[in-house]
């Protein structure tokens, strides 16, 4: 509403500066390269770490006739995107604390991943869609085809594999970790198996891993079900294991689509409940790090005070290391009393960073604004302790500093 606003009262020019003052200026780092490294420098110097972000939202309308142009340039920007992660830390740390967003719809459509997840969630899935002829198909560079696809969408998915490979090939050779994105669950199923694929190729202890890191939604009612299985595969295939833990972006969308289909609603029952659910994922991923140390990696993704204590708190219990195998992630330009505590304090924080010119990025806030409650919540915490913060230094003038 705003950005309507603005553009009809303002025109597009006034309107983009309007938007590079308030909103684009808050939670940006900006267009340049050079503009990201400014605020990455400020960051570091308050004990913060950068997690950029190429903010790519839905594939547009016209991607059906650009036939794979739209991807090959998404390709391009991840590739870029490695390249500036790695930039702007001269040397990784002891623990390869370099991280990066990577959006797998960026690089494959959403229209396939709807059809992989449509045959996959079928009784007696075929082994055509397991995670090692995947990782097998991608390493090799070979044709795959999957019965359940047509020629169109055989091609697309061996272009996909292949650009999903190239990223994680350069992210590592950059020593570069990328933390996939979630997304629907009408999509999750796939991401997950192509997240599987690649880590099954990159996460093995000769590899260093975890180098790719899947996402994983408190929201959703089987999530910890699914953290659990999945952790305890990863252990018994001997490969390393990441996770971005976060409470979810499409709560609204997600119970707007079960109710236009009929089908049962997939989220929690209510912000309470998904509170329950966070902690006890977090608490699972505490007890699997403390078991595996650095074979096991977990990104605390939360603005909820009531999490970040929890956190700190069992990693004290269980002898984590401050600046080991967990870590914290906010947005920039949210939750930062949080983030500077923990920073000041000694823990691995990092600050999730989307660049890009004002035509790319808006369409990511607004989504995140619309559908991120948890962060909106975190907004109003936010402001109170600055208002109270602002009159405490104006009113607080005439009193005398105690000694």
């Amino acid at each position: 509403m705003l950005q309507a606003w603005s553009q009809r009262l303002l025109g597009s020019r006034l309107s983009g500066a309007f938007l590079r003052a308030s909103v684009y200026g808050q939670f940006v780092a900006g267009e340049t390269a050079e503009e990201v490294r400014g605020c990455v420098r400020q960051l570091q110097a308050l004990g913060l770490r950068p997690l950029l972000a190429v903010p790519t939202e839905e594939e547009p309308d016209s991607a059906v006739k650009t036939g794979e142009a739209w991807y090959e340039g998404n390709l391009s920007a991840m590739l870029r995107c490695v390249d500036l992660s790695r930039g702007l830390l001269e040397t990784p740390g002891p623990t390869g604390n370099i991280l990066m967003q990577l959006k797998v719809t960026a690089l494959t459509s959403t229209r396939l991943c709807k059809e992989l997840t449509t045959w996959i969630r079928r009784p007696g899935a075929s082994l055509e869609l397991s995670p090692e002829r995947l990782a097998e198909a991608m390493d090799s560079g070979q044709d795959l085809q999957v019965s359940c696809l047509n020629a169109e969408q055989n091609r697309h998915l061996q272009a996909s594999l292949g650009r999903l490979h190239r990223v994680v090939q350069h992210a590592r050779a950059q020593h570069v970790r990328l933390l996939v994105d979630a997304e629907y669950t009408f999509l999750n199923p796939a991401l997950s198996l192509l997240v599987d694929a690649l880590a099954m190729r990159w996460n093995s202890p000769s590899e260093g891993g975890p180098w790719v890191w899947n996402t994983y939604q408190a929201y959703l009612q089987d999530t910890h079900e699914r953290l659990r299985l999945a952790a305890e595969a990863a252990d018994r295939a001997g490969l390393a294991f990441g996770v971005k833990l976060v409470r979810g972006a499409y709560l609204d969308k997600e119970r707007a689509m079960a109710r236009h289909q009929g089908t049962e609603d997939p989220t929690q029952p209510d912000y309470e409940a998904t509170n329950r659910s966070y902690s006890r994922c977090l608490e699972l991923m505490l007890t699997h790090v403390s078991h595996r140390g650095p074979m096991c990696h977990l990104m605390v993704a939360s603005h909820n005070e009531e999490s970040v204590r929890q956190a700190t708190k069992r990693m004290w219990e269980l002898g984590i290391p401050l600046d080991g195998p967990v870590c914290f992630g906010q947005l920039l330009g949210m939750c930062d009393h949080v983030s500077l505590a923990l920073g000041q304090a000694g823990y691995a924080v990092y600050k999730s960073i989307p660049y890009g010119s004002l035509e790319e990025v808006i369409p990511y806030l607004i989504r995140r604004a619309q559908e991120n409650r948890s962060v909106l919540h975190g907004a109003r915490r936010e402001q109170k302790l600055l208002s109270q913060e602002l009159r405490r230094r104006l009113l607080g003038r005439g009193l005398r500093v105690p000694h």
